[in-house]
């Protein structure tokens, strides 16, 4: 069985599951119990670029100079303050997630969120420099009502990610060969 704690800034970043989870509802319920934030997406306004940077922009309060691609989004991510994380992590669920298995998107969105994940969820730079902030826990849970894993790690396996089947989840982390080197 993966173990994995979303209040916590170690990985994985991205976890696909059931929406019957109980697993990941109470995790969520601690997350909240500590102050942290989750923030609900729905996938059906996420299966174009466009709209995955604007429902990201709009819910998770990106400032006004977000450049709408996904190098921005990373940055952004990384960079979401204490006011909307709850300076004790979030999770952003994205809902009915089926729906973006072909949505062509999927792989590089998946990469998006575990880098900005990581970033958020480590107190030093990309130099290894300390920051000037604490490390902020950053997930995100993409909750299937037809959980097929074979389907889902199919879709996002790709050398720059870790992707990790077990049962009931499937979780995603950048490929520490790859990114941390």
């Amino acid at each position: 069985m993966i173990s994995f704690d979303v209040s916590e800034t170690r990985g994985p970043w991205v976890i696909f599951g059931s929406k019957e989870s109980g697993v990941l509802r109470r995790q969520l319920g601690v997350l909240e119990g500590r102050g942290g934030r989750v923030y609900d997406f729905q996938a059906r306004d996420l299966r174009r670029d466009e709209d995955v940077f604007r429902v990201f922009a709009d819910r998770l309060e990106f400032p006004s100079y977000f450049g709408r691609n996904w190098d921005a989004m990373v940055d952004c991510l990384d960079d979401l303050c204490v006011e909307v994380t709850g300076g004790v992590g979030m999770v952003g669920v994205i809902h009915e997630a089926d729906s973006l298995i072909d949505s062509g998107n999927l792989e590089l969105f998946v990469s998006v969120l575990c880098q900005g994940a990581a970033r958020a969820n480590s107190d030093v730079d990309l130099d290894g420099d300390p920051l000037d902030r604490p490390a902020i826990a950053q997930h995100f849970v993409f909750l299937l009502n037809d959980f097929d894993v074979v389907d889902f790690v199919d879709k996002v396996e790709h050398p720059d990610l870790t992707v990790v089947k077990d049962g009931e989840f499937v979780t995603v982390t950048l490929n520490p060969e790859v990114w941390f080197a």
